[in-house]
C-alpha cells in the first residue's frame, strides 16, 4: 500500500491555509518526505501522520521554503530517543549548509548531482520500492530535481489456477522459492500459476517551468504532484520565475500518460479550490485535482 499525503500544498511563503512544500509518502507503514519545509513536523502532528516512521527526505533544491523543517524535525526525533540515522537527500552543497547541526543531530547528508544519476540506479530503496531522481528546469545556475518512487513488479497468483492446481498454504511459498513442484504426479510451474503486476508510481516534480525531461521520468505514473505556482494569465510571471502554470502541469501529465495529476505549490493568491488554475488544466487532463494541506490517497 502506497499512501500519499500533501503536508504543505503552498509556496515560498507560507498563508493561514496552505503550509510550506512537504508530500509524505507512506511505504508499508514507514514513510519517505519529498522537501520538507517549515512547519512540517506540526503539520504531520496536526493531520494523524507519525513523524516518528520518516526514514528519508528528499530535497528537490536549496531554496528554503524547501528544507528548513528539517532541521525541527531531525531535533525533535533526537530528543525523543532516536539514534538510527534521518536520511536526507540534497543537492550538491547542502552539505555545507546542515553541516554545523549534523555534528549534535541525527541527519545523514547525502548529496548528488545530475552526473549521479547517469547510472539510472535509486537514491534509495524502502521495502521494495525505488526512489529515483531527475532534473528539472528552475532557472539557471540552480541544480533542481524531481522524484519518483516505483514500486518493484510484484508476482501475483491467479486465484482459480492456482486453487484447480491443488495450491494451498505453504505451497505457495514452496513454488515461489522452487519455481516448480509436482503434485500427484503433475508437474506444476510458477509461470502457469502466477504473473507479474507492475509496480505503481508516484512522481514529484519540486519547483520547475514546463520541462520535457519530467514527463519521460513521470512515464506511467499513477500519481503525478506537479507545481503550478501561477495561472494562465500569469504566464510571464512564470517565465520569468522558472514556474508552471496550471496548464503546463496539465500538459506535462498528458504528455507523460500519468494516471492522476494533483496541483500544489499555489501562490497564495489561490483559494482551496480555485477555478483559475484547476479548469484551465481539466480541460487539457481531465483527472485533476487541487491539493489542499491533508489532501491524500491511496493507491493500492
Amino acid at each position: 500500500m502506497l499512501k500519499v499525503m500533501v503536508l504543505g500544498s503552498g509556496g515560498s511563503v507560507p498563508s493561514p491555509v496552505r503550509n510550506l512544500p512537504a508530500v509524505a509518502v507512506q511505504i508499508e507503514g514507514d514513510i519517505v518526505l519529498f522537501d520538507c519545509g517549515e512547519g512540517t513536523q506540526r503539520q504531520m502532528m496536526r493531520l494523524g501522520m507519525s513523524y516518528s516512521k520518516v526514514q528519508a527526505i528528499f530535497i528537490s533544491h536549496l531554496h528554503l521554503d524547501h528544507f528548513l523543517g528539517v532541521f525541527g524535525l531531525s531535533e525533535t526525533l533526537r530528543l525523543n530517543g532516536r539514534s538510527e540515522p534521518l536520511h536526507v537527500f540534497a543537492p550538491r552543497g547542502a552539505s555545507a549548509l546542515f553541516h554545523a547541526f549534523r555534528k549534535f543531530g541525527i541527519l545523514q547528508v547525502h548529496e548528488f548531482d545530475a552526473a549521479d544519476l547517469s547510472s539510472g540506479k535509486p537514491l534509495f530503496t524502502l521495502h521494495g520500492h525505488d526512489v529515483f531522481a531527475f532534473e528539472v528546469d528552475h532557472g539557471p545556475n540552480l541544480d533542481a530535481f524531481g522524484f519518483v518512487v516505483r514500486e518493484r513488479p510484484r508476482r501475483r497468483f491467479y486465484e482459480a489456477k492456482a486453487k484447480k492446481a491443488g495450491l494451498a498454504g505453504p505451497l505457495f511459498s514452496q513454488i515461489e522459492k522452487e519455481g516448480s513442484l509436482t503434485l500427484k504426479g503433475k508437474k506444476i510451474k510458477l509461470e502457469d500459476v502466477t504473473y507479474v503486476q507492475a509496480g505503481r508510481s508516484v512522481a514529484y516534480s519540486g519547483d520547475t517551468m514546463y520541462c520535457k525531461n519530467l514527463a519521460g521520468a513521470a512515464r506511467g505514473a499513477d500519481l503525478l504532484l506537479h507545481e503550478c505556482t501561477f495561472d494562465d494569465s500569469m504566464r510571464e510571471a512564470a517565465d520569468e520565475k522558472y514556474h508552471s502554470t496550471s496548464s503546463d502541469a496539465a500538459r506535462a501529465a498528458k504528455e507523460a500518460g500519468a494516471k492522476h495529476l494533483v496541483l500544489l505549490h499555489m501562490s497564495g493568491r489561490y483559494g482551496q479550490d480555485d477555478p483559475l488554475l484547476l479548469e484551465p488544466a481539466r480541460k487539457i487532463f481531465k483527472k485533476t485535482d487541487l491539493a489542499s494541506d491533508g489532501w491524500s490517497i491511496e493507491l493500492k
